[in-house]
């Protein structure tokens, strides 16, 4: 198994973390390398840890159950099997589920209303804010 882990340096924004000076820790999943890289490469910048990055919805039940990250930032199109399909595998885990598509969320109808996940960010409209603000508005 081969393992796409980055050590990181302690991120110090208070403003995006439960507790000064730990950021939230997140797993990005997936298909296109390009679109990885940007989001890891944003999402750090504004104070999270991306701890993992996959690429399919096998290696991302993997590494979720592995590294027990706080949220994962899931593609719902994967190429091994649907991103609603990898959410409801993870349904017990303590990881939080926010969706991701290029797509608008209407495309796939009652289907992400009914997911487990928390929620939908789209990934033109993906920032660490829109993500921060998501998690805040958790139940």
């Amino acid at each position: 198994m081969s393992v796409d882990v980055r050590v990181n340096p302690v991120v110090t924004r208070a403003a995006l973390c439960d507790h000064f000076g730990m950021s939230r820790t997140v797993l990005i999943v997936d298909d296109h390398p390009a679109f990885r890289a940007s989001a890891r490469t944003m999402l750090e910048d504004e104070g999270f840890e991306v701890v993992a990055e996959a690429e399919n919805g096998s290696k991302a039940l993997e590494l979720t159950r592995l590294l027990e990250p706080e949220v994962v930032l899931l593609d719902i199109a994967l190429p091994d099997q649907s991103g609603l399909d990898v959410a409801e595998q993870l349904r017990d885990a303590a990881s939080q589920i926010v969706l991701t598509s290029s797509r608008r969320p209407t495309d796939f109808g009652a289907r992400l209303r009914k997911s487990s996940a928390l929620g939908f960010i789209s990934k033109d409209e993906l920032s660490g804010e829109t993500l921060a603000q998501l998690l805040e508005r958790r139940p």
